[in-house]
């Protein structure tokens, strides 16, 4: 008997002890958490959002996607389309950027200067109506600055639910447009905005700061050079004209939009002084030739060099069709006199409603610029513009006015449009670079301490931070 109840004892304690042990497991295993998704797995659960392609790189994933969104975003309803971006990953647990360059998107690895700078990763948007971005059918009246602004916000909106860090704004030229132009009608969606060589045309007739900068950007004797080739290629118009036809017989360019090669070679002519000065170096000036012993075919690669003979052609239009409409709408555009071309100039400096096909209405809106100017100047906080010094751009930027807040604008001595942080004087270089840190949330102690020690967090990588050749539009009235 004695025995049976050892026995019996014996089991209750087993049993017990076992209980207690599964008990525990099954406690440590609710306590545990949950594996988490793979990061592709999370964006692709995003409503809406859907892969293109994953492409490799060390230390990245590299995401092509699509991500559906309304045509017009006050009538959702009304039909979606496909905008496409990218999305450079590197940690949830590191802040992100929100890069545009206004047009389509690059679809390769890359990394904007403040991506750089705070080591995070970066979301690419391509601007809408930019192919393959564009809704079919096409209503153009949908294509403005709110509902640009708005994409970013749904975008923003959805990604911030996994990239849970600071995020910062940022765009070169339109990019750096359409950076401000979020932040203005967004302004709590970002914690900064970087906005780089941004054009402010607050008044589309009032042009004569353009003036003034061509009077004295660089040297005179660089002046002078340029002039005068741009004068020569007038001159010579018809028989530069009888090269240009050549060239486009052999390229397949046509002129419909335009109107005539003629139009279109005087407009590539125009925009040659403007083109050196927004792409090229006052060193450059060494490679402009001398006019009045050049031959046509000097005059002519000069020209084609700077300004691309193939840039008003139909074929060089059609990509950037969106541009100009907005330039038409919204945007506005510089005007500027050139009185060394005298009489020679049969067109003048041509409309943006040139270069978009007639079967697109366009009507401009003298109010939109009007209102972000008097917003920025009024309401900044934690803004950054940075110009170059000899970038025509530069002639008009945005401005901070006295009840803005932790907003700055930077000048790059001697740069051209593709001024940024890196080409500014030591001391602003710094504070940029420390601003940058500190609206990202990831400013280390020493540049806490003293802004003067604030140096970029991801090391140098020069595909990654590669900036691709791609020759913007020339604005215009």
């Amino acid at each position: 008997m004695r025995k049976t109840l050892r026995w019996l004892l014996s089991l209750v304690v087993l049993i017990g002890t076992m209980g207690a042990a599964g008990s525990t497991a099954q406690a440590a295993t609710a306590a545990a958490p949950a594996a988490a998704a793979d990061i592709k797995d999370q964006i692709l659960g995003i409503p809406g959002m859907s892969l293109i392609e994953e492409k490799p790189y060390p230390g990245y994933r590299f995401f092509v996607l699509n991500y559906e969104q309304p045509v017009d975003h006050r009538q959702p309803w009304k039909g979606t389309f496909k905008q496409r971006l990218t999305l450079l990953h590197k940690d949830v647990s590191r802040p992100s950027v929100f890069f545009t360059s206004g047009y389509n998107v690059n679809t390769n690895p890359r990394r904007s200067e403040p991506t750089t700078i705070i080591d995070g990763n970066q979301v690419s948007m391509e601007y809408r109506f930019f192919t393959p971005s564009r809704p079919d059918p096409a209503n153009w009246a949908n294509l403005d600055i709110w509902q640009a602004a708005s994409d970013q916000h749904r975008i923003f909106t959805a990604l911030k639910k996994i990239y849970k860090k600071n995020w910062l704004a940022t765009g070169g030229s339109k990019g750096g447009m359409t950076a401000t132009y979020y932040e203005r009608f967004y302004p709590r969606d970002m914690d900064g905005v970087v906005a780089y060589v941004a054009p402010n045309d607050v008044v589309n007739k009032e042009d004569s700061a353009y003036d003034r900068f061509f009077a004295k950007v660089g040297t005179k004797e660089c002046r002078d050079r340029l002039n005068a080739v741009q004068r020569e290629a007038l001159v010579r118009r018809e028989p530069l004209k009888a090269t240009y036809a050549a060239a486009a017989a052999e390229n397949g360019w046509t002129f419909s939009t335009v109107g005539s090669l003629d139009k279109a070679y005087e407009a590539v002519v125009l925009d040659y002084v403007w083109a050196f000065w927004q792409y090229s170096l006052l060193a450059d000036c060494a490679s402009i030739p001398a006019a009045a012993t050049a031959t046509d075919q000097e005059i002519w690669d000069s020209i084609d060099a700077v300004s691309g003979f193939s840039a008003y052609s139909d074929q060089g239009l059609e990509t950037y069709t969106p541009y100009y409409y907005q330039a038409g709408t919204q945007l506005g555009s510089p005007d500027i006199k050139q009185p060394h071309l005298g009489n020679l100039s049969r067109y003048g400096y041509q409309p943006p409603r040139n270069f978009v096909p007639r079967d697109i209405p366009m009507t401009f809106q003298p109010g939109a610029m009007a209102d972000i100017d008097r917003w920025v100047r009024d309401n900044a906080n934690r803004m950054l513009f940075v110009y170059g010094q000899n970038d025509p751009w530069g002639a008009e930027p945005f401005r901070i006015g006295y009840t803005a807040r932790d907003s700055y604008v930077m000048i790059a001595p001697g740069a051209n449009h593709g001024a940024n942080v890196a080409k500014l004087l030591d001391g602003e270089k710094a504070l940029a670079t420390a601003k940058i840190l500190q609206w990202a949330g990831v400013a280390p102690a020493a540049t806490l301490a003293d802004t003067g020690r604030a140096a970029p967090l991801a090391a140098p990588d020069a595909e990654l931070d590669r900036r691709d050749p791609e020759r913007e539009p020339q604005l215009r009235p």
